[in-house]
């Protein structure tokens, strides 16, 4: 399996989150990636930079102005009186909205939906740098790979088109996605992140040419908190194309994968030409955001089931936080998907 990765990434690694009103340590931290590349080698996988894509690749997701802002924003941010490190957003539109603001004050706002993705210096080369393993990864399963991985840091699945959050900059599945229809009529997305994939679900939401599948804990208590609801079926041509599969934060092993079976059997019925598997593994036990319960046999049986759907697949590195278990997490799903014993890694 090819599998891709930038170490111009390790160059976000933010520092401000907002945590029940106290100011904490970002959890989407350079670190992950060390773990995470350690699974790779256990598995005997290597990677590759990937070469830069086309910015219309990115233009096909996000819109202009959205981009503008990340590859700038910083840089405007610093000029401000008594600038802090990071752009963190202190005032949010709500109700109607009809003027796009001038002042990088107002357009931070604008553009990020919280305060958990917080963009510092090299946070537009780092988020650039992912959409180029997720776009490399889409190409080498378009030129005949079974699957290829995109060791994508920050993550992407909570940004829309022109709003991120949540950890995320770029929508790095989203764009996969999007990059594959250059191949196939129809394209589907499975999200096995804990976190229900709301910016995915948004960007996709009124099409038919891609479904999307999210697999994660219900959301009336847990971010993202206004999505992810089984009601949200899709809207005009994207109507029943869109499958939420809420579960409770105390769902085990067997419940999970049994939500995951349904995800892969609505996906065997639309019959994509090819799948992006939003990989979250913070669904683990273990992870420190305590999400779900899910073990590292658990991972290891989706991978398996997912690869037996017979999909081309690119594989998006999602979540899965801080923790010595996020190799082995990431081990064990990779293990399962490539029929290796991950325990023998």
């Amino acid at each position: 399996m090819k599998c891709f990765y930038a170490p111009e990434t390790e160059g976000h690694d933010p520092s401000f989150r907002l945590t029940h009103g106290t100011v904490v340590r970002n959890a989407e931290r350079a670190e992950r990636a060390t773990l995470l590349l350690k699974g790779l080698e256990q598995l005997g996988l290597g990677t590759e930079s990937p070469p830069e894509a086309p910015r219309a690749a990115l233009e096909a997701v996000h819109t202009p102005e959205f981009l503008r802002f990340l590859e700038t924003g910083w840089e405007e941010w610093q000029k401000l009186p008594g600038a802090g490190p990071e752009v963190v957003p202190n005032v949010f539109p709500r109700g109607s909205v009809t003027s796009y603001p001038e002042t990088i004050i107002a357009r931070a706002g604008w553009h990020m939906s919280d305060t958990s993705a917080p963009i510092g210096p090299k946070s537009w080369e780092a988020t650039r740098r992912a959409a180029d393993c997720a776009v490399a990864a889409a190409e080498a399963v378009m030129a005949g790979e079974r699957a290829a991985y995109a060791l994508c840091r920050p993550p992407g699945h909570h940004t829309t088109d022109d709003v991120a959050g949540g950890h995320c900059l770029m929508n790095v599945t989203a764009i996969a996605a999007q990059h594959l229809r250059r191949a196939h009529p129809h394209v589907a997305v499975l999200d096995i992140d804990v976190h229900h994939g709301n910016g995915t679900q948004a960007i996709f939401y009124d099409r038919a040419d891609v479904l999307m599948v999210s697999v994660h804990a219900e959301t009336s208590n847990y971010y993202p908190f206004y999505t992810g609801y089984a009601h949200e079926t899709g809207s005009g041509e994207g109507q029943g194309f869109n499958l939420n599969l809420p579960l409770p934060r105390s769902t085990t092993t067997p419940g999970w994968l049994a939500a995951v079976d349904d995800g892969i059997a609505r996906i065997k019925a639309y019959a994509p030409g090819a799948l992006v598997v939003s990989l979250g593994l913070d669904a683990h036990e273990n992870d420190p955001l305590d999400g779900m319960k899910v073990s590292f046999d658990g991972f290891a049986e989706a991978g398996r089931r997912i690869a037996e759907a017979g999909l081309p697949t690119v594989i998006v590195q999602e979540g899965g936080y801080l923790s010595p278990d996020l190799t082995t997490s990431l081990t064990s799903f990779m293990g399962g998907f490539l029929g290796k014993d991950p325990r023998a890694a």
